[in-house]
């Protein structure tokens, strides 16, 4: 059985290249991994995850993804590292790009364990005798 977390700080680390989650402690890797492990669960609907045997490397895969995108993003928000021009009423701003869920591609990762989820309706099929 996985028990959470699913992985471990080192990992991400050992992943990223970017120089903001590489300075990022442990303790906030770890938040950063706990809502990647429950954006998995929520996207899946599948909290029988916790209960396989060992954890698919697809969806181990997924959460060193997430985990570094919130780390990232986190890194930059609270370090507010702009870079800004300003030519008469035109303003450029870089030197900061969120990471997108969307443009992490995790659909290819994680959607051989969705649950579909019931829709609240009833089916009723009736025949002729």
């Amino acid at each position: 059985m996985p028990k959470r977390p699913w992985i471990t700080p080192q990992q991400v680390r050992d992943y990223s290249e970017t120089p903001e989650v590489l300075k990022r402690s442990d303790a906030k890797l770890s938040v950063d991994i706990s809502r990647a492990e429950q954006y998995i669960i929520t996207y899946t609907h599948n909290k029988g995850l916790e209960e396989m045997a060992e954890l698919p490397e697809g969806v181990r895969t997924a959460c060193i993804l997430m985990a570094e995108a919130y780390a990232h993003n986190a890194a930059l928000t609270s370090s507010k590292v702009l870079k800004s021009e300003t030519f008469d009423d035109y303003s450029y701003s870089a030197d900061h790009s969120d990471i997108e869920v969307t443009d992490l591609d995790l659909a290819a990762l994680l959607d051989d364990y969705v649950v579909t989820a019931a829709n609240g309706t009833v089916t009723m099929r009736m025949r002729v005798l």
